[in-house]
Parts: structure tokens; C-alpha cells; sequence
């Protein structure tokens, strides 16, 4: 990654899709100095879902940003997974020497849309033919933290220190959407201002309904060695679950999120002791928790000794999503894997500001879709 550009995430000005990437292409390719006529394909991830009536979004970055619109260009979708699918089949196009520049763009508007219709859209991150009686994709996520409870004891206190944790990262993030440290307290209580989405998801554990867009330059190792800046992948894994949770032998395992981040870990040759910080897929503070078993933090059933410790905090040993994640920073589904690749690059290249994890060598980045059916995880060092 040579340049990127990000939008604010939150309630977007901007009418839709075509206008969201319109702001963040032109603004990257700016960033990493290179001209429109050198881009040799755009990779565009929008997951729609029924948000919009308007397909083939690879098609609109040429509509927004004429001088584009002869260069080849692909619509990518995979769920929550949508930007990091897009960004990955850039990686695969530039490494396989089909191309030396690639443009990747991921952007959603969603605050537009009647609760209805954004609930309906949602849901088709799941198997519909099974778990639609849960009502929303939170009420998928409600159904495992049920499960966790039932199975370790009811760990509400838990999912509150992870969403304030959060909320008090994106405090110091620019692009954040809700830049508010409302506290511990506020997130551990159910009120009139966070209600119960989804018992016992309170909307504090709920990421936000935001518009956005996020976009990088992908260029080939050569053109990389001149640029101002390169955030490299020093590894990079997909892995796949089950869609229907009915055929998955533990739903709380995360087998595809552990078998991705083992992947890339071995590739990397590092263990987790060797990351810097980590940008995960907060969708739910439940997943987050999941996440923190399924990559080895803690045994099953004991994530809540990780947040006990004060560890994901910006000041301890492994920094958590110190950008706020999707819990703070929002979660504009198709620019949602985007952003967290640039959120670490910016702390890779020491530009995060107050975002800063100083001396920030190597970042984890993991970005799942659905219940952790689409997972990626990427390991990310500072090439110059």
C-alpha cells in the first residue's frame, strides 16, 4: 500500500455510493502520487444487500471519477468481509504480474435506509433458511452470546469494558463516527439511550449504522521502492466456516477466524507476542471477545481475564483496536475491511496521531464476514 484515503464515517453528506468513492479514489491516488492513466485495474468492494438500487458498483468509479472509467474494474462482495475480499484480489492481481497498480475502493450508505429495509439487507450475512427467525443480525449475535453465557456464566460486565474500551480509543480517531467516551457504566446499563437490541446485546454492544468510504493504492514491489511510503503485507491468510452455524461442530470456536490468523502467523513466522496492535472485527462485542479465544489470548471461556488485565488497552502489551473499530469508528459494511488496513498502516507509518501506539512495527488486521464465515487476516509491516 503506497497511499490510501478515508472518509468520516457517521452520516454522510454525500447522497450515495457513486459519491462516497468519488471523494476517497481521487484523494488516494493523490496521496501515493500516482495519475490516473498509470492504474491498471480498480477493485471496488459495496455490499449493498438490497441498500441501494444501484448494482454494478464497479462500474461507478468510472461514473464518479471519469478519467477512470476505462480502466478495468470488478464489483467484489463478501459480507462484513467485502473490503478485505476486494483488497485481497488486488494483492492476488498485482502479484500475479497482470498488473502493476491497482486501485481498491470500499463504501456503503446506510444511514439513508428505513430500519426495515437495513435490517432485511443485513440479515443476508447470514443463512437466512435457518437463522432468520433470530430477527436481525444482531439477534444472530445475541444467540452466541447466549451460548457463551450459558456455557462460562453471564459475562454482560465483560462485553461493557470491551465497548467502553472502544468507545474511549475512538475518542483520539478523526474518522470515528462516535467520538465519545461514554464509560463503563453507561455501556453496563440498560437505559432509554442504550436500550436492549437484542437480549443481552445492548446497543452499546452494537457497531454503528454508518455511511463511508475507504481507499488504497496497491502498487507492485519496483514501484513501491520509490514511493513516499509502503505498508507491506508481510503475511496474509483467508479462511472459510460453515454459512448454516447448525453444521458447525462449536459455534463458539471461530474455527475459520483461528485458522486464518494461524495461517498468516506462520507465514509471518512470528507469534502473537510479536504484534504491535491489533485492528479486529467488533462488529459485536461479543465477536470481539470471540476473537480475543480464537487467536489465543485466552482459553475458551476465559476472555474475560484479557480485558481484566488491561492488555487490548492503547497502553497495554497488545493494543485492541486503537482506532476505536467498528464499535466506535462505525461500520460502513463495504469500506469496513479498507479502513482497518489503513488504520494500521497509519500506525505503522507513525501518522496516527492521537491514535499512536508508539514504536508500532508489525499490526494484525482481521476482518470476518457473517458469523466469522469469510475471515482474513493480514499481517502488516512498514516497508519504507
Amino acid at each position: 500500500m503506497i497511499g490510501w484515503a478515508h472518509s468520516v464515517f457517521g452520516r454522510a453528506a454525500e447522497p450515495d455510493v457513486e459519491a462516497l468513492l468519488a471523494g476517497v479514489t481521487g484523494a488516494a491516488l493523490d496521496h501515493a502520487g500516482v495519475a490516473a492513466g498509470d492504474v491498471d485495474g480498480v477493485f471496488v468492494g459495496v455490499f449493498n444487500g438490497g441498500l441501494s438500487r444501484q448494482g454494478f458498483e464497479g462500474g461507478l468509479v468510472g461514473a464518479g471519477r471519469p478519467e477512470l472509467a476505462n480502466v478495468p474494474a470488478v464489483h467484489v462482495e463478501n459480507a462484513c468481509a467485502t473490503g478485505s475480499a476486494a483488497l485481497y484480489a488486488a494483492l492476488d492481481f498485482v502479484r500475479s504480474g497482470r498488473g502493476r497498480i491497482a486501485l481498491v475502493a470500499g463504501a456503503e450508505k446506510m444511514t439513508s435506509a428505513e430500519p426495515a429495509l437495513l435490517n432485511d439487507a443485513l440479515l443476508t450475512g447470514s443463512y437466512r433458511r435457518e437463522e432468520e427467525s433470530a430477527g436481525s443480525f444482531a439477534g444472530v449475535f445475541a444467540g452466541l452470546a447466549r451460548t457463551y453465557f450459558d456455557r462460562y456464566g453471564d459475562h454482560r460486565e465483560t462485553l461493557a469494558h470491551i465497548a467502553a474500551k472502544n468507545h474511549h480509543h475512538g475518542v483520539a480517531n478523526p474518522y470515528a463516527h462516535l467520538r465519545r467516551d461514554v464509560g463503563f457504566e453507561f455501556c453496563h446499563t440498560v437505559s432509554d439511550r442504550n436500550p436492549l437490541v437484542a437480549d443481552p446485546l445492548r446497543r452499546t454492544d452494537c457497531s454503528l449504522v454508518s455511511d463511508g468510504a475507504a481507499a488504497v493504492v496497491v502498487a507492485a514491489p519496483e514501484i513501491a521502492a520509490r514511493a513516499p511510503r509502503a505498508v507491506t503485507w508481510r503475511a496474509g491468510a483467508q479462511a472459510a466456516d460453515h454459512l448454516p452455524l447448525s453444521r458447525r461442530s462449536d459455534v463458539l470456536e471461530f474455527a475459520g477466524a483461528r485458522a486464518a490468523f494461524s495461517r498468516a502467523m506462520a507465514e509471518a513466522g512470528i507469534a502473537l507476542s510479536d504484534l504491535d496492535l491489533l485492528e479486529t472485527h467488533d462488529c459485536f462485542t461479543v465477536a470481539e471477545l470471540l476473537q480475543y479465544e480464537a487467536f489465543g489470548l485466552a482459553e475458551p471461556g476465559k476472555g474475560a481475564t484479557v480485558v481484566d488485565s488491561g492488555m487490548t488497552r492503547r497502553t497495554g502489551s497488545l493494543p485492541v483496536n486503537p482506532s476505536g473499530g467498528l464499535k466506535s469508528k462505525g461500520h460502513p459494511v463495504g469500506a469496513t475491511g479498507v479502513s482497518q488496513h489503513i488504520m494500521a498502516a497509519l500506525q505503522l507509518t507513525g501518522t496516527a496521531g492521537d491514535m499512536q501506539v508508539p514504536g508500532a512495527e508489525l499490526a494484525g488486521v482481521f476482518n470476518m464476514g457473517g458469523v466469522a464465515v469469510a475471515n482474513y487476516f493480514s499481517v502488516l509491516e512498514r516497508l519504507r
